[in-house]
């Protein structure tokens, strides 16, 4: 697993590019896992600061209580459409999985009994239309592996 700041220094204009990504809307989409083991989808906030990616989670939500019982997760960076005409000058898609770690919140925290979280990253995808715009380009960084691209057609 790795902090945010990890994957910065070990490919930074990867990593740049997916932050850009993920700080180009406000709500992400968040995946946890249900007692059952089935995925829930959820909105949430996510920040980067201080080299860790983290987010809150309200007091009492069915988003706290997954990761509190089975810290696995994936996010993905708000959806950003490519212009129908030139596909491939669009930003792309990002996503990243790990685990959410729970960390004691700032002493001015005025949130109660909500949750504050980073994630210990395991694997971070980019995905984006090459040029010409008749392939796929898959970026991707996962633990003991680090930065790798190939392309799809």
């Amino acid at each position: 697993m790795a902090s945010w700041h990890e994957i910065e220094k070990d490919a930074p204009a990867f990593a740049a590019r997916v932050k850009a990504l993920f700080d180009a809307g406000t709500n992400k989409t968040i995946a946890t896992l249900r007692r059952d083991g089935s995925p829930r989808i959820s909105a949430t906030e996510a920040t980067f600061s201080d080299g860790e990616l983290t987010f809150g989670s309200m007091a009492g939500s069915m988003k706290l209580r997954d990761i509190r019982r089975d810290p696995r997760l994936a996010m993905h960076a708000p959806t950003l459409e490519p212009p129908a005409d030139n596909p491939e000058s669009g930003p792309g898609d990002a996503k990243l999985a790990g685990v959410a770690v729970e960390i004691e919140p700032p002493p001015d925290w005025p949130h109660g009994e909500a949750g504050l979280f980073r994630i210990d990253i395991h694997e971070v995808v980019l995905t984006y239309v090459g040029v010409p715009a008749d392939h796929l380009v898959i970026e991707s960084w996962h633990t003991g592996r680090g930065h790798t691209r190939r392309t799809r057609v």
